[in-house]
């Protein structure tokens, strides 16, 4: 009596391209941010209005690499590393810079 034999075929499934937007997104924040503490350190405190419109420009940016890490969910038949890589830190991010604000604020 023969043994059935199962193949396995593995295919190399695409990053989806909405993933990968988001997962530079959350790195262009991060740079950001690393800048912004840089700037910060190196000027005092006194940064002003650049580091603050930087501030709230990176804020947008983990905001929006954060709901394209999520619509990009939606695709089908696709490696989702970079969707759930870009989704986790721009998450992490929008608190930090949320909590930076807030904490600027009070």
């Amino acid at each position: 009596m023969a043994r059935k034999r199962y193949k396995y075929s593995f295919t190399k499934k695409k990053h989806t391209k909405d993933g990968i937007i988001s997962s530079i997104l959350a790195l262009a924040s991060f740079l950001l941010f690393a800048g912004a503490c840089i700037c910060s350190m190196v000027l005092r405190g006194k940064g002003g209005l650049y580091l603050g419109a930087m501030g709230i420009l990176a804020m947008g940016l983990s905001i929006y690499g954060f709901l394209l890490g999520l619509k990009s969910f939606s695709e089908e038949n696709r490696n989702f590393l970079y969707s759930k890589t870009g989704s986790v830190a721009n998450g992490i991010l929008t608190v930090i810079w949320l909590t930076m604000f807030l904490i600027g604020i009070g």
